[in-house]
């Protein structure tokens, strides 16, 4: 049985054709999930919450009977799985039966030239393209872009729309001071769906904010903002976006 017909399954059939991130109150933020088949750029600073999210995402497509493949600047397996661990999402079996693989792509050591870069884009998509993930994350651009022009960075970005034209659903985050304006607007106009992520001061503490910029082919109207907080050990909780005003 392919993994879509078991996915179709889970689900209730082929008209749900979204990816869930399992928690049922961001869903709703999403017109149900992310579209399968689309290529999704989460943008935020630093601390906004990009890494949370995307760790719902992977235990959704997992939960979802989906392989999922992330490509990290950020962490390692051992690194990853421990923070999994401590938003109360324990992957450690769909880790060790192979439906998650993650690869490092900082190389302690290694300087990135233009040369390299260029390289290890066209490395990337190959190995995309090769992969039996229905899910792909890289997490972040921000990495692949400190030797990279903007030619070949939007050249990576459109060879991810062709892999997502073949059935894979590709999420990408990155740092928003590390781009320049216009390649931001041409990257956020080549991906399906953007979800931009802020940090808020609300009394003593400090709370994350999703707001769901677009998604495109959406069946329902997106809900625009969800506020949350994380507790290690706990996970996520959802504030009320009354609370959350600043």
């Amino acid at each position: 049985m392919s993994s879509s017909n078991r996915l179709g399954d889970l689900l209730g059939g082929d008209d749900k054709k979204i990816l869930s991130t399992g928690y049922p109150d961001i869903d709703k933020k999403l017109a149900d999930g992310l579209p399968l088949g689309s290529l999704t750029l989460i943008e935020g600073e630093n601390d906004s919450g990009k890494s949370v999210i995307t760790q719902q995402i992977v235990w959704g497509g997992l939960k979802g009977s989906m392989n999922v493949d992330i490509y990290s600047s950020e962490n390692t397996t051992k690194s990853f799985l421990s923070q999994m661990e401590s938003m109360s999402l324990d992957i450690s079996d769909y880790y060790a039966w192979g439906h998650l693989r993650l690869f490092p792509m900082h190389t302690l050591g290694f300087e990135w030239g233009e040369e390299e870069m260029h390289g290890i884009l066209k490395r990337i998509i190959m190995h995309m393209r090769d992969s039996q993930a229905e899910v792909i994350i890289i997490d972040s651009l921000t990495l692949l872009t400190e030797s990279t022009n903007s030619e070949d960075l939007l050249a990576f970005l459109t060879n991810c729309k062709t892999l997502v034209d073949t059935g894979k659903t590709i999420l990408i985050t990155l740092h928003t001071y590390a781009f320049a304006e216009d390649t931001l607007v041409r990257i956020r106009s080549i991906c399906d769906a953007h979800l931009m992520m802020k940090r808020a001061l609300v009394g003593q503490k400090y709370i994350m904010i999703m707001e769901v910029v677009k998604i495109r082919g959406a069946r329902k109207t997106t809900g625009n903002i969800v506020s949350f907080e994380v507790h290690p050990g706990f996970g996520m909780k959802i504030i009320p976006i009354s609370m959350a005003r600043v």
